[in-house]
């Protein structure tokens, strides 16, 4: 009988840490029925009750696909099908914009070799 008195125990406390920090972590306002410090007090100072009552009165019901704070979600898009990514229409606005890249790519390959000259 002790044995299951003890079980008891380590289960309530391990469910009362659960809830005392599921409620610290949640949003103020994502609170249901009470605010977020009502809830802490009660699953504070009622480790049982109030930590069973949290699970099913107070947390809040995050639908799955909603992402909780500075969690990211997977893009839409493949990496190449952004809407609005540009792609030429003719092949002469496709070199105009080679020729632009490598006369951008030479300016620079130009200013970093001088600049590693006045480095000397």
């Amino acid at each position: 009988m002790f044995y299951f008195g003890g079980l008891f125990g380590v289960l309530t406390l391990g469910l009362w840490l659960f809830c005392l920090v599921d409620v610290i972590t949640t949003d103020d306002g994502d609170a249901r029925n009470l605010p977020k410090v009502g809830w802490l007090l009660i699953v504070l100072f009622f480790p049982l009750v109030g930590s069973i009552a949290w699970l099913v009165a107070g947390r809040p019901v995050r639908p799955a696909g909603r992402p909780r704070a500075y969690e990211r979600t997977a893009p839409a898009f493949p990496e190449y099908d952004h809407p609005g990514r540009f792609a030429a229409a003719d092949s002469e606005s496709d070199a105009e914009f080679l020729r632009r890249c490598r006369e951008r790519a030479e300016e620079q390959r130009r200013k970093a070799r001088e600049a590693k000259g006045e480095s000397h």
